[in-house]
């Protein structure tokens, strides 16, 4: 899911010629040759929710004169995707650039021959060392073609909340924290001491960590060949023991993510932790409010090491006239000075390597969090992430159309095997 709230070209004057001339391949012989350096070029660019694109379109539109850029924003990510897979069997209605979020990426990847190769259309300055390598790879299909130009990622840290963490006992401070959540056993450990001594929830919701904890995991819920392993991945059965156990010691604030409940929640104080990739420290400071600045910590310590949640590519479709126009733009709006400013527009934290290196980002501050250095804090924990998990079509519906109401299930009394059993078998006919 992404956030609800939510780059080095230096030859910006370029011209259309030179840009088809340093293309990396050309393409097949079905591809459309790049348009003459002074014939008009309208584009269209579909996003959902925040990327910050606002200011950088007229930019872009400065630089080239030649082209027009339609940018069709919506605001939730769910129907726009679904959108996206119907104009994808349709053939036609699709933008010339498409935006694509990370947990829906399984769903278009076994749909490569409908997206152009940017490896072979796009410009050579776009090369897979511009990104993190595991933001780069999970971007192609099983032939190795690459559909995506990674835009935004969201590195796992971990949120707290000092006053709650004061009142039980615990420190405060994010460096004397980080034990605390070293592993996810140390966390649900101190979860359960926490419950049983000051009576309040641990943390937000069990399908929040419990998906964070596969998404960790060598195998995810579908492996290579596209088939379920719920049956014999011992992984995920691990962390659903963990995540349920920890309900059952009242860890759990029992809110589905994303309600008006769980939102209130931030404000009320209903929980003292939560899993919080870069995104979420916009939404913690909207849903708990003023009143709350300073009582919010972020930590650069995850349980297990690092991890991922959220993010987004730009994609070509084959549907677009004008394929290498569009390669361009995804590659200008996707490289390091580019993402700095979406960065400092909206807070979505770049996939480029220069960018994790960039003053800009690194001296970024929060003072909601008491003036943490949280550029530097998520560049840290983004180096973290290793390989990326094969996910196989339908996993994003496994996620929260199977597990997240299993556990839902679980929370509001339904024991943890009758609860497995229902992941299972709503899992098995998502995926038949």
């Amino acid at each position: 899911m992404r956030t609800i709230r939510n780059g080095l070209v230096l030859a910006l004057g370029i011209t259309m010629t030179a840009l088809g001339a340093t293309a990396c391949g050309g393409g097949d012989s079905n591809t459309p040759a790049a348009a003459n350096p002074n014939e008009h070029v309208e584009l269209t660019l579909a996003t959902f929710t925040e990327f910050g694109y606002e200011a950088l379109i007229p930019e872009y539109e400065r630089l080239h004169p030649n082209i027009k850029i339609t940018h069709r924003k919506t605001g939730q990510g769910g129907p726009y995707h679904q959108d996206l897979i119907t104009k994808l069997a349709a053939g036609s209605g699709l933008a010339d650039v498409t935006a694509v979020e990370e947990g829906h990426l399984s769903d278009v990847l076994d749909k490569g021959s409908k997206f152009n190769d940017l490896s072979k259309i796009g410009p050579a300055d776009a090369s897979p060392d511009r990104w993190l390598s595991w933001k780069y790879d999970a971007a192609k299909t099983k032939d190795g073609k690459v559909i995506g130009y990674g835009t935004d990622i969201g590195p796992l840290a971990m949120c707290y909340r000092k006053d709650m963490f004061q009142a039980a006992g615990l420190p405060t401070d994010p460096e004397a924290v980080k034990p605390l959540f070293a592993s996810w056993d140390s966390y649900f450990q101190a979860g359960a001491d926490f419950a049983a001594k000051t009576h309040k929830a641990w943390f937000d919701s069990a399908a929040q960590n419990f998906n964070a904890m596969v998404n960790q995991l060598p195998q995810g819920y579908l492996n290579t060949d596209d088939k379920l392993t719920l049956d014999s991945n011992q992984g995920i059965k691990d962390a659903w023991t963990k995540v349920t156990d920890a309900v059952a010691k009242g860890e759990s604030a029992k809110l589905t993510a994303f309600s008006n409940e769980w939102n209130s929640g931030f404000k009320q104080g209903a929980f003292a932790t939560k899993v919080c990739p870069s995104w979420m420290l916009g939404v913690i400071k909207e849903q708990a409010g003023p009143e709350n600045a300073g009582k919010w910590a972020v930590t650069a310590a995850f349980p297990g090491g690092g991890g991922n949640w959220g993010g987004s590519y730009l994609t070509v479709p084959t549907q677009s006239k004008h394929p290498k126009e569009a390669a361009e733009l995804a590659a200008w709006l996707t490289a390091p000075e580019q993402q700095i400013k979406a960065f400092q527009a909206k807070g979505n934290f770049p996939s480029q390597v220069k960018a994790l290196t960039d003053p800009a980002l690194l001296s970024q501050t929060d003072p909601y969090f008491g003036d943490a250095k949280v550029g530097e804090l998520f560049a840290e924990q983004a180096k973290k992430v290793q390989k990326p998990q094969y996910k196989g079509p339908g996993d994003g519906q496994i996620q929260e159309n199977a597990a997240s109401p299993a556990l839902q299930a679980v929370e509001q009394g339904k024991s943890a095997a009758d609860g497995w059993n229902q992941l299972v078998e709503s899992a098995k006919k998502i995926t038949r």
